[in-house]
């Protein structure tokens, strides 16, 4: 395998390469979106597609690898559209999928997917693909951009679902890419929330969601009828997830709990007999499989806890993985081959290190060739980003709790540094080592930052997970102090200069740290953060998902105004940095509306900040900019001001 990753690195699209920092970086070069991301190839490998972010306007473009011509397909400011997916249908039809934000009778907003298909052959441009027919008597579907099946037997033909006819009660569909026609080949059912079909393009599996119960049912094929194959109570320990299906129809992949811990299983679907095919005794199978563009056998299956990451099960995927392996030599790294064409021999790698925020690569097996495409942060590199290391320490009551510790470059072992508790949002989710933009910017400015993946989190078995549930504030919450206490203990953290900070989840977590641990804490920053469980759980009323709402954070009014931040308004008695999205769907701008109101009645020291328009994710990118100058300027003010 030639190499080309050195010094002088050969560049396809002519972007930027790295280099020297010879001063200090600006915000944007973490805070802004990627500079490049989702590279992918056509199946036959003509044209590559790509995402590249033009000063926060990201744009879909494809090159021509013959003639060298690069066209935009679509553009956004992911503030208005925001530019969600991508996926090649076929040698010459993209399909992209996009939010936009629409506006109710009385002026709420809401947020509508649509799915687009752009054709190269023609010169048509950009169409939508799944309209709804007011003349057949059909409605245009909130979301209308899920995809069944890429049928593999007719490249011209996908399937799709929609709520064409009944609101939240999708039928599927074949829809023609070049006529975008589509013919219905599943009717509605009752409570029917999404459809899966096999390998072969055959609907087989309904998911039904009653309130808290989840059921799949499996089509028999010599009855017509539609039979249980799953059924359980929403957070119970018989939850499964279906992953998909093997080449045979009559396999199953699943993910379900074992000894404790999500694992992967193949499933008969004649016998339902379950196939143990991986487990780990101490984390949960957090990965998914993947298929062979050449066989359409599944190929193998990812996991962040194995050793490389992946396991192949494809002997010529895998060649391939073992020689990329062989020739770039580092010791800390991953590689994921991200896209391949359908004879497997030109492929995209996404690879990245300790010292690299990620980048893209394009090999080629007939020529032996290995090229550099793009950074993701092309100002990123060793000299201002060290990676994550990931540590452990005892909670009060014992029990381990795994992080991620972030240091700055160049930090030396007894340097005792201002210090940030970053928990992650969810909270049924977790932080793995892969770089982001939160810990990389604070840790260059030289905090020390440090992401527990406290109980409740994801990842850790069942008994662990289950902590979150009605459990804010609780011991999901002491496990923040701990480990601010296992920092100072280490030498790492100033005992005086600590604050807290997050999103979402952590958001709130930061928000009543400061109300049951104002000793260990001296300020809190929230983005999107909940201050207010009781109202949470009575809008919930109004969605279909209410039941599930309930079931997690409980109904008991007085516990949860009891373990609301804005309850303790008059209390608190450190500095709040609040900030959110004016259009936040996920968790109500109130939130942070209502929590500055209360603070600011009481006259404490708070500062809020609104992103008009802006969303629950940061997708755009100069509230993103503005949101991370915020968090590092108050950090800044009440951590090394003094």
């Amino acid at each position: 395998m030639r190499k080309f990753i050195a010094a002088a690195l050969i560049t396809l699209l002519s972007f930027n390469t790295l280099s020297a920092q010879d001063k200090k970086l600006p915000i944007e070069a973490f805070a802004g979106l990627k500079d490049f991301s989702q590279v992918k190839l056509s199946p036959n490998g003509e044209n590559l597609a790509f995402v590249r972010n033009n000063k926060g306007t990201l744009i879909l473009m494809v090159k021509n690898f013959k003639t060298g011509v690069i066209t935009p397909v679509l553009q956004s400011d992911n503030q208005t559209v925001f530019f969600d997916w991508y996926s090649w249908a076929n040698d010459d039809v993209l399909l992209l999928g996009a939010r936009h934000i629409k506006y109710q009778f009385g002026g709420a907003k809401y947020t509508s997917t649509l799915m687009y298909a752009y054709n190269l052959t023609d010169d048509k441009g950009i169409k939508l693909a799944m309209r709804g027919n007011a003349a057949r008597g059909e409605r245009q579907p909130q979301f209308a951009d899920k995809i069944v099946s890429f049928l593999p037997k007719q490249k011209n033909k996908i399937l799709v679902q929609g709520d064409f006819k009944i609101a939240n009660t999708p039928a599927v569909y074949e829809l023609d890419l070049t006529t975008l026609r589509r013919t219905q080949i599943q009717r509605p059912r009752n409570n029917v929330t999404a459809w899966f079909a096999d390998r072969q393009g055959n609907v087989r599996i309904a998911k039904i969601m009653d309130d808290t119960q989840f059921t799949y049912e499996l089509l028999n094929a010599e009855t017509g009828d539609w039979d249980t194959l799953f059924d359980y109570e929403v957070f119970s320990e018989q939850s499964i997830s279906i992953l998909g299906f093997d080449k045979s129809p009559n396999l199953l992949y699943i993910s379900a709990l074992h000894n404790g811990r999500d694992a992967l299983f193949r499933l008969n679907l004649t016998t339902k007999e379950r196939e143990l095919i991986y487990s780990n005794d101490k984390y949960d199978f957090d990965g998914s499989i993947f298929y062979s563009s050449k066989t359409g056998e599944v190929a193998g299956f990812t996991d962040s806890h194995l050793e490389d990451g992946v396991n192949y099960w494809d002997a010529d995927l895998d060649k391939l993985y073992r020689s990329l392996r062989a020739s770039l030599a580092k010791d800390e790294y991953d590689l994921d081959i991200v896209s391949t064409t359908e004879d497997q021999q030109k492929y995209i790698v996404y690879f990245t290190s300790d010292s690299t925020s990620g980048m893209y690569l394009l090999g080629d097996r007939t020529k032996n060739e290995l090229a550099l495409l793009a950074h993701a942060y092309p100002k990123i590199d060793e000299t201002v980003y060290g990676g994550k290391e990931r540590i452990s320490y005892k909670a009060r009551d014992g029990l381990t709790i795994e992080g991620y510790l972030t240091l700055p470059v160049g930090y030396e072992k007894g340097d005792k540094l201002p210090t940030i508790i970053f928990p992650h949002g969810g909270p049924m989710a977790r932080d793995y080592a892969n770089f982001d933009y939160w810990t990389a910017l604070l840790a260059y400015n030289g905090y020390a930052v440090l992401q527990p993946n406290f109980r409740g989190s994801s990842g850790y078995g069942y008994e662990f997970l289950m902590e979150s549930i009605q459990g804010f504030g609780l011991a999901m919450q002491d496990d923040l102090q701990d480990g601010a206490n296992w920092l100072i203990e280490q030498g790492i953290a100033q005992p005086e200069k600590i604050c807290i900070g997050g999103a979402s989840y952590g958001g709130y977590a930061a928000l009543m740290a400061v109300v049951k641990h104002p000793e260990t804490f001296k300020c809190a920053a929230s983005f999107a953060g909940v201050s207010d469980l009781e109202h949470l759980v009575f809008k919930a009323r109004y969605f279909t998902n209410k039941e599930i709402v309930r079931k997690q954070f409980g109904t008991d009014d007085d516990m949860l105004e009891a373990n609301s931040p804005v309850t303790y308004a008059k209390q608190i008695n450190r500095p709040i940095l609040l900030v959110h999205g004016s259009d936040d769907s996920v968790v109500p701008v109130y939130h942070s509306r209502e929590m500055e109101d209360e603070l600011d009645d009481e006259g404490k020291d708070v500062t809020y900040i609104e992103l008009d328009d802006g969303d629950h994710y940061l997708s755009h990118q100069a509230h993103r900019v503005k949101t991370l100058q915020a968090f590092l300027d108050f950090f800044d003010k009440h951590l090394k001001s003094e």
